[in-house]
């Protein structure tokens, strides 16, 4: 039995050199406090997620897996669920990426896939809520997306080499103040996107090599509401290929984020606008991955 002595307790500032016993890998990985405050990655055994077999982290590794085993421990009980991604991560986004999104907002398809990025300031819990700003208040939308987490440190992927790289997949929201996209931000995405929990992530992290990201139902509602329904396989530029793109002459470190679009329905194209508004619940379902709660604050 493979052992491991360095945990994710390092995270949370301290750690042990304890030998612990590896379990096969984990297919399914969250992020949470137990009842005394400390920080564990875990795979639950039930849901609604009360009790995880905790789980090595994949950020930390060594040998150049992108995988991460389980701990042959007693399970903990979870107090409160955290976003999946440790730390402060690298947010990378890919916009204008669904064909019925490009339609939506009457643009062409683009060439190459436009990015911009989220600041990790952004990053919100999954079940804890979005804070509007008081310089943004009837302005907020929605954009449920599709999210990669990397897991190896890698340079010049090439498309078919991709997915050796990538640890899994997670449900994100894309939050965004449209003015602030606009004007009011410099004519930049970046402003609009990086206010304080403008990034709700989770509630855990599917492992690649279970999940096929090419043909997903992904599903966004508002207070009940069906506002954006559609299918990964709309992408204008597939996962692979955005993470080669991404990676072109940089370095694409483990943990880094990578937003892959969002599909039609978003609030600002409506007649009239749709916002969000506090009090307001939205929800974000992937097909095989998990959903995304959070309310409005």
């Amino acid at each position: 039995m493979r052992t491991v002595r360095r945990l994710f307790s390092r995270v949370s500032g301290r750690e042990t050199t304890t030998e612990r016993r590896l379990g096969p890998r984990a297919k399914v990985i969250c992020r949470f406090l137990d009842a005394d405050g400390n920080e564990h990655l875990g795979q639950p055994l039930d849901n609604p997620y009360n009790e995880m077999l905790e789980v090595e982290s994949p950020f930390e590794k060594k040998d150049g897996s992108s995988e991460a085993a389980l701990i042959l421990e007693p399970p903990l009980k979870m107090a409160k669920m955290l976003s999946p991604v440790p730390g402060y991560p690298p947010i990378i986004c890919c916009g204008l990426n669904y064909r019925n999104h490009a339609e939506e907002v009457g643009l062409p398809i683009p060439s190459k896939p436009t990015l911009f990025s989220k600041t990790p300031n952004a990053l919100q819990n999954p079940y804890d809520s979005i804070i509007l700003p008081e310089i943004a208040r009837n302005e907020v939308d929605y954009e449920g997306e599709l999210a990669v987490i990397i897991g190896r440190k890698c340079k010049d992927v090439s498309p078919e080499k991709a997915t050796d790289y990538i640890l899994g997949y997670t449900v994100a929201n894309d939050v965004s103040a449209r003015r602030w996209q606009g004007k009011k931000g410099g004519g930049q995405w970046y402003r609009s996107k990086s206010f304080d929990t403008f990034l709700p992530l989770g509630p855990s992290i599917t492992a690649a090599w279970s999940l096929d990201p090419s043909d997903l139902l992904i599903k966004t509602t508002l207070n009940g509401t069906i506002v954006q329904e559609s299918s990964t396989k709309d992408m204008i530029f597939s996962v692979p290929e955005i993470v080669s793109f991404c990676s072109t002459d940089t370095t694409l470190l483990p943990g880094t984020i990578i937003l892959t679009g969002t599909p039609s329905g978003v609030g600002y194209i409506r007649d009239p606008p749709l916002y969000l508004q506090p009090g307001d619940r939205v929800e974000v379902e992937i097909d095989g991955i998990g959903r995304l709660i959070n309310t409005v604050k």
